[in-house]
């Protein structure tokens, strides 16, 4: 189906993005709505999985019947069996009553389980029952029940691993995968970010009435579309709502801004610097500390050529002619600093050992040697700050650009030097 075709079915369901993986898990489920083939659909955390088996309902023969979302995640395990297949009374403490259970309450409709990969293993024996012939038993009874539901599954969960590991039945994902949808990433969506991000922008300055909704500027759209983006949309709702709320004195977003919220793009070349996107899974990011440290190599490194290319033209050899020897046009030789310049081929014909004329030459004032000057990291990180503090006459702003870091951390950085004086 063609993109134009898709667009009626976007704007019902408030689907954002025209990239080519959307489009053909859109296009996958609209072909397969009208069957009743099991679907398992996957994708990252927040990729919005929970869309395709709404839209899969509605576009099927059962539209008019139930249709049921269940987080199976969010169902501890001792009650889990109970809340799909139902109980009998008194089947365990507490069960004061019959319950009937999601799949009889579906019967005829569609049954959304989400986050079916943290199914536990009799659970998951119990729905590959339901899934070949239609049977289920409820928790304490041993009347075997029929229903006709069709299963639609999702997972983010990497299943081949988990069958590997024995968390998850083999048997079980080939009668899921009949139908495989995957939801691509936001990182891989493009252009789609923007969209994205205009959306929820205009959302949320009409919900809390705001004159103007806050924007982009081109260099933030740069790192918004390379940024990782490990929760993907849920994560840049939750970003633009924050920065919608709290940004007063500009509505313009720029990279500056989106710094302030870790936000940086996965790789940026920026004067030989290298930057990594923030660590994830809630541990502490070492990004800016890591760019400094970038930072003082790479001038180290400018330092240590200069050096190198000064020893070179200090101590450049010259051969006297007739001499056969070799002196420094600018510093005085003595005599026992004169070496004879003997060529490979006469060291063989003299009987000259390889290996000792290679000592002597190395033992020259005017061999390429220095020693590097030992500075600590915190040091050198303290002596970048200040010669960036003087070149800008105490402008921290002009300062932390320079250093490639934001204004809050070059803040921190002057007060744990004790630097504020400059």
């Amino acid at each position: 189906m063609d993109a134009k075709d898709l667009q009626p079915i976007k704007q019902r369901y408030g689907i954002v993005g025209n990239c080519e993986a959307l489009n053909h898990a859109i296009d996958t489920a609209l072909q397969v709505a009208k069957t009743d083939l099991s679907v398992l659909i996957t994708g990252e955390s927040g990729v919005g999985k929970e869309i395709i088996p709404r839209l899969i309902h509605d576009n099927s023969l059962r539209r008019t019947r139930k249709y049921f979302a269940i987080n199976c995640g969010s169902i501890p395990e001792g009650t889990i069996d109970s809340e799909l297949f139902g109980h009998e009374k008194g089947a365990f403490t507490g069960a004061i009553g019959e319950h009937e259970g999601y799949f009889g309450a579906a019967d005829g409709g569609t049954l959304f389980l989400d986050e079916v990969g943290e199914l536990p293993l009799s659970t998951q024996a119990r729905l590959l029952r339901v899934l070949e012939n239609g049977e289920y038993i409820r928790v304490g009874s041993s009347e075997v029940r029929k229903t006709n539901v069709r299963v639609v599954a999702a997972t983010n969960v990497n299943i081949q691993m988990a069958i590997r590991e024995g968390r998850f039945r083999e048997d079980l994902f080939y009668r899921l995968n009949t139908i495989p949808i995957k939801m691509p990433p936001l990182r891989e969506r493009g252009d789609d970010i923007l969209l994205l991000f205009k959306k929820f922008a205009m959302e949320i300055a009409a919900k809390y009435q705001m004159p103007e909704r806050i924007t982009l500027s081109p260099e933030a759209e740069e790192v918004m579309k390379r940024y990782k983006w490990p929760g993907n949309i849920r994560q840049l709702k939750n970003l633009t709502e924050q920065m919608s709320i709290l940004m007063r004195d500009s509505r313009v977003v720029t990279p500056e801004v989106l710094s302030d919220y870790e936000i940086w793009p996965t790789i940026e070349e920026n004067g030989g610097l290298v930057r990594v996107s923030q660590a994830q899974g809630g541990t502490h990011s070492y990004d800016n500390e890591r760019e400094m440290l970038f930072q003082m190599i790479n001038a180290l490194h400018r330092e240590v050529s200069d050096l190198k290319q000064q020893l070179s033209t200090m101590h450049q050899p010259t051969v006297v002619a007739g001499s056969g020897v070799a002196v420094s046009p600018t510093v005085p030789l003595t005599d026992a600093e004169v070496v004879p310049i003997v060529s490979h081929q006469h060291m063989h014909t003299s009987g000259v050992d390889e290996h000792n004329a290679h000592i002597h030459a190395d033992s020259t004032p005017y061999a390429e040697e220095y020693v590097e000057e030992s500075l600590s990291i915190e040091d050198q990180e303290k002596r970048l700050i200040i010669k960036a503090l003087e070149k800008n006459r105490g402008r921290r702003k002009k300062a932390a650009e320079e250093l490639h870091i934001s204004e809050r951390t070059l803040y921190r950085k002057i007060k744990e030097y004790g630097l504020e004086e400059i």
